[in-house]
C-alpha cells in the first residue's frame, strides 16, 4: 500500500520550514514510492491569525524581549492558556478533515509544536490510525509539545530527552536523533579551496556573521566592532531579511581595511561555515545544528529570551561557544579566541562531538519503521 506522509511546519522563513525540507529530502530518498507533502500547518488552518501572530511575535522580540521571556514555557502561562489552545485545536478540525480527505496521511511529522498539537487533538478525537511525530528544532523542550496523540518525539540531545522525561513523557516515545539539516553539512570540504572560490585570503583568520533568516540582532554593530580589530580578520556576512544591514554593507564593505564579502540570502551556508574559523551569531536551533555538523566554534551575541537563551546554556555547558554580553566587547573576545588556537580547536572539537549531521536520515528511518498497523 502506498505511503502518504505529511510534513507540517509554520512560517515561510523559519528554521521549522528548513527542518521540514531536510526531512522531506531524506524521505524521498529512502521511500521513493511514497507521496510526501509539506504544508504550513498554521497558515493552512488560520491564514489571517498567522499574520497577526507573526507580526506580534516579531514586535515582542524586537522591542519587548522580556515579555517573551516571561511567556516562554512559563507553567502559569501554559496552564492559563489551556482553554485557548483547546479552542484553537477544536476550531481547526474542519480544515484538518478536508486536508486528510484530500491527502490520506498515514504519518504526520511536525517540526513545530502548534501544528503538532492540532493534529494530536484531531487524531485523538477521531480515533485515527496514524503515526504522529514531533521534531524539536531547539535544544530544550517546552511543555506545549506534550500532547496525548503524539507517538514519538525526536529530540537533539540526551539533555533534552531527560527534560522531556521530567515533564512526564514516557522514555519509549523519545528518540535522540538530532535537529534535521541538509545532508551537505556532513560533507568535509577543503577550507583553503573554499576560501579561494569565495575570493578570500586562504591564510587570514575568518569570521562568519549571521542573524538567522530574519537577520536579527546587533549584526551591524558586530561588523563595526570587528572592523576595528588590528589583526587582518576577513568577514563573511549574511544579512538575511535585514535590508537595512544589506544596504549598509553595500555602502561600507568595499572601503573596509579588511576583506568583507556579504550576501542577503545564501544557498551555500555549508561552504561559508567551512571557510570560517568561527561564527558570530544568535543561537537559533537550525544555525546551531549546522555549526555543530561543521565543527564551528560559536560566539553568541544577543540571544533571544526563551528558546535561544536555553540553546545558549547548552552550548556553553558543552564548551562549544562563548557568550559576549555586550557587543562592544566583541572585538576583544574574538581577538582573545584567535590568539588561543588550542582553545579554539577544543571548541571546534566539542561542536563536532555534539553534532548530528545525519538527523534527517534518522527521522526518515523512524517514519519508515513506525508505520501504523
Amino acid at each position: 500500500m502506498k505511503r502518504h506522509i505529511l510534513l507540517m511546519y509554520i512560517s515561510k522563513i523559519s528554521g521549522h520550514r528548513q527542518a521540514t525540507m531536510a526531512i522531506s529530502r531524506s524521505l524521498k530518498a529512502l521511500l521513493p514510492d511514497a507521496e510526501v507533502t509539506s504544508i504550513n500547518g498554521f497558515g493552512y488552518s488560520y491564514p489571517i491569525l498567522e499574520n497577526v501572530v507573526n507580526t506580534a511575535y516579531m514586535g515582542i522580540i524586537r522591542h519587548s524581549p522580556q515579555v517573551w521571556d516571561y511567556l516562554y514555557d512559563n507553567p502559569k502561562v501554559v496552564k492559563r492558556s489551556a482553554n485557548l489552545r483547546k479552542f484553537l485545536n477544536s476550531s481547526s478540525h474542519k480544515k484538518l478533515a478536508k486536508l486528510f480527505r484530500e491527502f490520506p496521511a498515514d504519518t504526520v511529522v511536525c517540526s513545530q509544536a502548534f501544528p503538532c498539537s492540532m493534529v494530536a487533538d484531531y487524531k485523538v478525537k477521531n480515533k485515527l490510525n496514524m503515526t504522529l511525530i514531533g521534531v524539536l528544532t531547539d535544544w530544550a523542550p517546552h511543555s506545549y509539545w506534550i500532547n496525548e496523540g503524539v507517538d514519538y518525539y525526536v529530540v537533539p540531545s540526551d539533555d533534552s530527552r531527560d527534560r522531556f522525561i521530567k515533564k512526564g513523557v514516557p522514555p519509549e516515545k523519545i528518540r535522540v536523533l538530532g535537529i534535521p539539516i541538509r545532508s551537505n553539512f556532513a560533507d568535509k570540504l577543503d577550507k583553503g579551496e573554499v576560501r579561494r572560490k569565495l575570493g578570500l585570503d586562504e591564510k587570514a583568520p575568518t569570521a562568519l556573521i549571521m542573524g538567522g533568516g530574519q537577520g536579527l540582532g546587533p549584526m551591524k554593530e558586530a561588523v563595526k566592532e570587528l572592523m576595528k580589530m588590528p589583526v587582518p580578520l576577513q568577514m563573511i556576512v549574511v544579512a538575511g531579511a535585514n535590508k537595512k544591514l544589506f544596504a549598509w554593507l553595500e555602502k561600507n564593505a568595499p572601503g573596509a581595511a579588511n576583506k568583507i564579502i556579504y550576501y542577503d540570502y545564501s544557498s551555500n551556508i555549508d561552504q561559508l561555515m567551512e571557510a570560517a574559523d568561527l561564527i558570530v551569531t544568535k543561537p537559533g536551533g537550525m544555525t546551531t545544528s549546522e555549526c555543530l555538523a561543521k565543527g564551528l566554534a560559536m560566539v553568541i551575541v544577543s540571544p533571544l529570551p526563551g528558546q535561544e537563551a536555553r540553546n545558549t546554556d547548552f552550548l556553553l555547558e558543552k564548551g562549544i561557544a562563548i557568550h559576549v554580553h555586550d557587543v562592544r566587547d566583541l572585538a576583544e573576545e574574538v581577538g582573545l579566541l584567535l590568539k588561543s588556537p588550542e582553545r579554539l580547536k577544543a571548541m571546534c572539537r566539542a561542536a563536532r562531538e555534539n553534532g548530528k549531521p545525519h538527523a534527517a536520515d534518522g527521522i526518515a528511518r523512524l517514519v519508515k519503521e513506525a508505520r501504523p498497523a
